[in-house]
């Protein structure tokens, strides 16, 4: 998951207003950052792991022992550098595509078979630049004043997996690009 960029959500988008719950997320000594939120009649469990990525996966699987949670429950987001900025795309049994916190999580856990939501941040715009490098630094000015549709969006994708289930999110919200008037 793209860590930093992701943190700077500041509304999620709700059925019932996240914002009225909001928790400051805790330490957990399962190497994560949690938030538990109740939506709807649902508790949901929000999970920033703080291993290194090609680490997440144990973070993951610790906090699904702890929490009892099934594969079936799982959802995962993550910055995906093979879609422009703004897309989405929701996917379930696939791959990681290369993506080091995907390979780890789908190893710890012996399966691929949970839904993760792609959230595109796109390439570097110089070629050469270190994708690690890239994906943590800050988004552009450009990005920033989209951010918070964006990510509105994906918490309501996120929503919709959690009370409609993989098919109609997917359907719903897989999406392009947000439309910028530069490359970043």
């Amino acid at each position: 998951m793209q860590q930093q960029r992701l943190q700077q959500r500041q509304q999620p988008a709700a059925k019932q207003p996240l914002q009225q719950q909001q928790q400051k997320p805790q330490q957990d000594e399962r190497q994560a950052l949690v938030t538990r939120l109740k939506l709807e009649d649902q508790e949901v469990l929000f999970a920033k792991p703080q291993t290194y990525m090609n680490k997440s996966g144990e973070s993951v699987q610790a906090l699904m022992h702890f929490y009892k949670i099934g594969i079936d429950k799982l959802i995962v987001l993550h910055d995906e550098i093979d879609i422009p900025f703004g897309a989405i795309k929701i996917h379930q049994n696939r791959g990681p595509g290369g993506h080091n916190g995907l390979k780890s999580i789908n190893q710890m856990l012996g399966s691929q078979d949970y839904p993760r939501l792609k959230l595109g941040v796109g390439r570097p715009s110089h070629p050469g630049m270190d994708v690690a490098a890239y994906v943590l630094q800050d988004f552009s000015s450009e990005e920033q004043t989209h951010l918070h549709e964006f990510l509105g969006v994906a918490g309501d994708a996120v929503e919709s997996l959690i009370f409609d289930g993989y098919n109609k999110a997917a359907t719903k919200f897989t999406r392009g690009p947000i439309a910028l008037s530069t490359n970043g």
